[in-house]
């Protein structure tokens, strides 16, 4: 089935959307946006090219989390909530395809209009628009929401509002935005904000809301039941006004989706052995194989699907605090990279099934390329040279080791580079210049019971280095508390990354983030060549200067020894129900998180 995820012309191009760049989007009203060249859909498409357009509508699917939840609002910091109610029962001026690299096409928004040099951007609400309460989306309520999440919602929300320099209404159902020169995505990201009711939050305090201010949406699902921390029910809004918008047609089908929440990904399995979840995503190929001969799978009423992608391998790992000493010195990091034995942990967890992550974005055509950089890359670079992690111009490969539990080699390397770092072992135990002895904690939740397993291994390593590191494990909230307040030492690490990296890049890299709580920037990199490509990777203007900007950036963040990578998904697996189904047609993202169920159906 994944052999026909490039077969088409439509996917062709929508890879030459990021391949061939383009010139500026003209100064009119149009049904989409592309962040290079032209959208690949015509003005009238039906719907998108991965959808049935004719699924049945119907059916109810039970879906499991890890953890629990103490919020409904995932719009805010405050608070754990399920992911999938900013999926579900949100929206946003324009809707993402994941058939191309990055192109949005009108949801709330019936129109989008740019500048040539992408400083302006006007959309105009479609009529029909409205929430779940039958309430119309209006002006007032795109402007409020940019606004309220730009000063008072998560910080991931406040990077695009600092660079909106104004936002006014412009026509009974237009909304106009302009922006510093410079940084062409914003545009887009502009619309990709979630649009909330203001009328609701008036006289509330949105920031810290309490549970059962259950924020309103237009989106296709409303929350109609739940338990604190055990579970939510969405229902499909049978007055959904967008139903019949091409990027909706064909999708959200399931009369309702509930999300129970298990204490680990160990009991959800279980769960769903017996039957109590409809469907579950397997990360480890090994369980893959051999853990799903389960009586309901055995006799057919659960089926094990595989969905393939072309997207960046993004990073998965042991992020390393380096506003912590000793972690802010590379040859520490380096030195941890090495003591992690990959080729035994990743046969002894996955069965050797899962190839490695060698870079943020290996696996796609803007990873970093073997050996010195090439000269476009390299003119990028040079002008921070001094400062450079050591391999970066020259060329950077993860250490590879025998495969034997023992890893003597690359133990040995890591030694040295302790001893370089002014480390030394006293009676089997590493101290620095100080006497201090090596010790830190590895922060996990308690319900990664695979990460425990991956840690586990990891610290019998890092004993024979005379390094004593501890396995802490906290529920969900306190290890939101924790990372989001960088309150940790090492930790666990996943950033997924798309063949369009844009803005995101400042929120998970920058220095600025680096300091910013809250930011996804958790090992802390503060790095003025990182900020420098960041920055060029955001001016390009074609195919040429992008795709070198951004394996510049995948040279600086992988020689910075900045996280300890593990392995890569190189493909999606889903085990569901027999009656659950999805289209032939898969797009070139593959499965991302909402891809099952939002375009998936239920049929008897």
């Amino acid at each position: 089935m994944g052999s026909n995820i490039f077969q088409t012309g439509l996917r062709n191009l929508a890879i030459a959307a990021l391949i061939l760049g383009g010139g500026a989007a003209a100064s009119e009203p149009r049904h989409g946006i592309a962040m290079y060249g032209d959208p690949a859909l015509p003005p009238d498409f039906v719907s998108l090219p991965y959808v049935n357009a004719d699924a049945p509508r119907g059916g109810s699917i039970v879906l499991g989390n890890t953890g629990g939840f103490d919020s409904l609002n995932p719009f805010v910091r405050k608070g754990t909530a399920p992911w999938q109610l900013a999926v579900f029962t949100h929206e946003s001026l324009m809707g993402r395809t994941l058939d191309e690299p990055f192109t949005l096409y009108g949801l709330l928004a019936e129109s989008v209009e740019v500048s040539d040099d992408r400083t302006e951007v006007r959309f105009v609400l479609r009529p029909e628009a409205a929430f779940s309460d039958g309430t119309p989306v209006t002006v007032e309520d795109v402007i409020w929401s940019y606004e309220t999440l730009g000063t008072e919602g998560h910080p991931k929300y406040h990077g695009l509002w600092d660079q909106i320099t104004s936002i006014t209404q412009d026509g009974p159902r237009a909304v106009k935005m302009t922006f510093e020169a410079g940084n062409r995505e914003l545009a887009l990201l502009a619309g990709m904000r979630p649009i909330l009711s203001k009328a609701q939050w008036d006289g509330r305090d949105f920031a810290n809301a309490p549970l059962a201010d259950v924020p309103l949406g237009s989106g296709p699902y409303v929350v109609s039941a739940y338990e604190g921390g055990r579970f939510v029910q969405l229902t499909r809004d049978p007055d959904y006004w967008g139903a019949d918008v091409p990027v909706r047609r064909g999708t959200n089908n399931y009369d309702k989706i509930r999300i129970d929440f298990y204490g680990d990904s160990t009991v959800l399995l279980e769960g769903f052995k017996a039957g109590e979840i409809s469907a579950i995503r397997e990360f480890n190929a090994e369980r893959w194989t051999t853990q799903y001969d389960f009586p309901r799978a055995l006799s057919g009423d659960v089926v094990q699907t595989e969905i393939p992608h072309g997207k960046p391998s993004g990073m998965t790992g042991l992020a390393m605090n380096t506003r912590r000493a000793p972690f802010d010195d590379w040859r520490v990091r380096a030195a941890l990279i090495y003591a992690f034995n990959f080729e035994y942990i990743n046969d002894t967890v996955t069965g050797g099934a899962q190839p490695r992550i060698t870079s943020y974005f290996s696996n796609s055509v803007l990873a970093m390329q073997d050996g010195p950089a090439a000269p476009e890359v390299a003119a990028l670079l040079k002008p921070y040279a001094a400062d450079l992690p050591q391999g970066t111009l020259e060329g950077y490969a993860l250490p590879v080791s025998d495969g034997s539990a023992r890893n003597r080699r690359n133990l040995r390397v890591a030694t040295k580079l302790l001893q370089e770092a002014g480390f030394s072992a006293e009676g089997g135990t590493l101290r620095d210049s100080d006497g201090s002895a090596f010790t830190f904690d590895i922060l996990l939740p308690k319900g990664s019971t695979e990460n425990i397993a991956i840690a586990d291994i990891y610290v019998g390593a890092l004993a024979r280095l005379g390094i004593t590191a501890r396995i802490e494990t906290v529920d969900d909230a306190q290890f939101l508390a924790r990372t989001n307040s960088f309150d940790f030492e090492m930790t666990y690490f996943r950033r997924a990354l798309s063949l369009s990296p844009g803005n995101e890049q400042r929120y998970y890299w920058s220095s600025e983030a680096a300091s910013a709580e809250g930011s996804r920037n958790l090992p802390g990199i503060a790095s003025p060549a990182v900020d420098a490509m960041i920055d060029a990777m955001l001016e390009a203007e074609g195919q040429e200067q992008f795709v070198s900007a951004t394996r510049a950036l995948d040279r600086v963040l992988t020689a910075g020894s900045y996280v300890i990578p593990f392995w890569q998904f190189s493909e999606g697996r889903i085990a569901h129900v027999k009656q659950m189904k999805h289209p032939e047609v898969l797009p070139i993202y593959g499965d991302g998180p909402n891809y099952m169920p939002e375009v998936w159906w239920w049929e008897d």
